[in-house]
């Protein structure tokens, strides 16, 4: 179980990202990239359910979960379905390198459980332009649900 933050402690800005994969390699390969966005701490886990008591706690504070598939214990499906009953506006990533039911995923999309996604293998470069694409959208949400 990895649980590191990545970032200043001082940042005003306390927006949380999460990667969840039970695969350290590619746990420490995300975190070099994600740690290059600025204004973000990023925390790996490669225990989902870990992950998800992190964001029980800190749910206020998260914008993004990008979360493997295929995991011991709560897959990256359910696990993405149970954050969003919690925090309706947070981002949500599911990566894989299996094929998935693609009725399955259309339906959890189109209720939001689901807001992006990434076949692995990953480039690192569509990784970070993921996260900052939904970054965007996480702040262009919040913006919308102010005015209302």
């Amino acid at each position: 179980m990895y649980n590191y933050r990545v970032g200043s402690t001082e940042s005003t800005n306390n927006r949380i990202v999460s990667v969840i994969d039970d695969e350290l390699d590619i746990i420490e390969l995300f975190y070099d990239a994600l740690r290059t966005i600025k204004k973000i701490k990023v925390f790996k886990f490669t225990d989902p359910i870990m992950a998800f008591e992190h964001f029980k706690i800190n749910r206020k504070d998260y914008v993004l979960i990008v979360s493997d598939l295929r995991m011991p214990g709560i897959d990256g499906i359910e696990l993405l379905k149970k954050i969003k009953e919690l925090n309706p506006l947070v981002r949500t990533v599911l990566m894989t390198a299996f094929e998935i039911d693609d009725e399955l995923f259309q339906q959890y999309a189109e209720k939001q459980i689901i807001n992006g996604f990434l076949q692995k293998p990953i480039l690192i470069k569509d990784l970070v332009k993921e996260v900052d694409n939904q970054l965007h959208l996480h702040q262009l949400q919040v913006h919308k649900t102010r005015l209302q």
